[in-house]
């Protein structure tokens, strides 16, 4: 279940690779590329899981807080549901396209 708190980084995430990757600036082309952008967000995600397994396994030797292991988990859920998401429109606007006369 998202949480304010989980929402809030989600939106602040958001915000910071749109602004890494020049979006909004109008016609000046950005240095980072569509590949690197995305390379970049899945290993984001990578990581996100990556520390979410972590926790767990403090958790197990008794050595994470419960909450702490919680919250890593719906972090992670958060971006991999976020990532789902744009795939899906991705292969939307791919069939889109596909689907148009020549």
């Amino acid at each position: 279940m998202a949480t304010p708190t989980i929402a809030a980084n989600a939106y602040a995430n958001l915000a910071r690779v749109l602004e890494n990757s020049g979006a909004g600036k109008g016609s000046e082309p950005s240095g980072q590329s569509f590949a690197s952008l995305l390379k970049d967000t899945v290993g984001s995600v990578m990581e996100s899981g990556r520390k979410s397994d972590a926790q767990t396994v403090a958790m197990a030797a008794g050595k994470a807080n419960v909450m702490d292991v919680v919250t890593a988990v719906a972090d992670t859920d958060v971006a991999v549901s976020t990532l789902v998401s744009v795939r899906d429109r991705v292969i939307a606007a791919y069939e889109d396209i596909m689907k148009m006369p020549i």
